[in-house]
């Protein structure tokens, strides 16, 4: 029997993360790079919140700049609203927590540092896997 595995198993370990204060310039351009869609925000070493491409493209899109004309920073665009969970949380529990909190991401804590991210991409390719290794394929399809 398959046990339900800790979110440490199937998490992204040691993720990129960003300080509030840098540019939402600066953040597109992190997660370009790396080929991410989230970065947790860092203030003073504790963990704030998270920041999406989606919040910064909804900024761009909108001609948005920053308060008095300077350019947008982290700290306008993160949201608190993240999913933080311990690294010893069941990965059954942080999915409902994820859904609870209406949010496509899980930051990772252990002892109250930042450990790892899990993104609804990652559970996408986890339910794919589990899908693949349960239902082998029997043949051909066609209708």
């Amino acid at each position: 029997m398959n046990r339900i595995p800790a979110i440490k198993a199937v998490m992204t370990p040691f993720p990129y993360s960003i300080a509030e204060g840098e540019t939402m310039r600066r953040a597109a351009e992190m997660m370009a790079q790396h080929g991410i869609h989230h970065l947790p925000v860092i203030d003073g070493g504790g963990l704030v919140g998270v920041v999406a491409t989606r919040e910064i493209e909804l900024a761009r899109r909108a001609g948005f700049v920053g308060k008095d004309d300077r350019p947008l920073t982290v700290a306008d665009l993160r949201t608190d609203r993240a999913c933080v969970v311990d690294l010893e949380e069941p990965l059954d529990n942080v999915l409902l927590r994820m859904v609870e909190h209406a949010t496509d991401c899980a930051l990772v804590l252990r002892q109250g540092r930042l450990a790892g991210i899990f993104t609804l991409t990652d559970v996408l390719h986890r339910y794919a896997e589990t899908l693949r290794r349960d239902n082998p394929p029997q043949g051909d399809d066609a209708a």
